[in-house]
């Protein structure tokens, strides 16, 4: 009983939200993408230079000047009363009808169980920083990261692709995306970008805004080893070159 109340709640405290964070679109749009922009534009730039004074004024200046923006966004703040007050109904719920456990114990269903393994990852999901492949040979597996503030760089010269499709999926916020790929394996690029700049291979997209574009090479579709690129970038370049 209560949890089905507790999900409309949860319904409609998202629902406010959206309304008030569209709202605040409609009216200060224009003024907190600008904002947002100039901000992650000096993280950039000073998280490059934070060896200097300068860069790390840029760079923290950067975080607190987009930290104040968000506090100040009416939907935000929603967000934090709501969730206060979602807490105080919980505690006051869990203090009201305390919950109790029953172990239950079953036999083990061998029909079911199967081998899993854990294998380590090429790459992290970071929120600053820039990252690349190994400088020497590494084995293949196929890259799905999102990132925030950084560089990323992948170059396929020194693995070993196998037979049919891979696949490699970059989303980031701020930096630059490029990657290397062998001669003999056919390319299929999608990339999505608000400001930035592309290229791929001799074709160049300069001063692209909020575009959406797709290549292929001819032969992709017929070629044994295939490689299929996916990117999403807010701000920054995408270069892919053969090597």
């Amino acid at each position: 009983m209560f949890s089905g109340k507790k999900t409309d709640l949860i319904s409609w405290l998202l629902l406010i939200g959206l309304f008030l964070l569209i709202l605040e679109l409609i009216f200060r749009g224009g003024e907190l993408i600008f904002i947002f922009a100039v901000m992650a534009g000096c993280i950039y730039v000073g998280g490059k230079r934070r060896t200097r004074t300068f860069g790390k004024l840029l760079y923290w200046g950067g975080w607190f000047g987009a930290a104040v923006t968000l506090l100040n966004m009416m939907a935000f703040k929603f967000v934090l009363v709501a969730i206060l007050i979602y807490l105080l109904i919980q505690v006051y719920q869990n203090k009201k009808r305390p919950a109790w456990i029953k172990p239950e114990i079953r036999e083990p269903d061998s029909r079911l169980s199967e081998s899993l393994f854990k294998k380590k990852n090429l790459f992290k999901n970071i929120v600053y920083g820039p990252q690349q492949t190994p400088d020497h040979v590494y084995e293949w597996e196929d890259i799905n990261i999102q990132c925030g503030i950084g560089d990323t760089v992948i170059d396929l010269s020194n693995t070993v692709l196998p037979e049919g499709e891979s696949v490699i999926t970059v989303r980031n916020i701020v930096g630059n995306i490029k990657i290397f790929v062998p001669y003999e394996v056919a390319v299929s690029v999608h990339h999505s970008v608000f400001a930035g700049n592309a290229t791929i291979f001799d074709i160049h997209e300069p001063r692209v805004f909020n575009q959406l574009f797709s290549y292929h090479t001819d032969n992709y579709y017929e070629a044994s080893q295939r490689i299929k690129i996916i990117t999403t970038l807010a701000v920054g370049d995408l270069e892919v070159k053969r090597t």
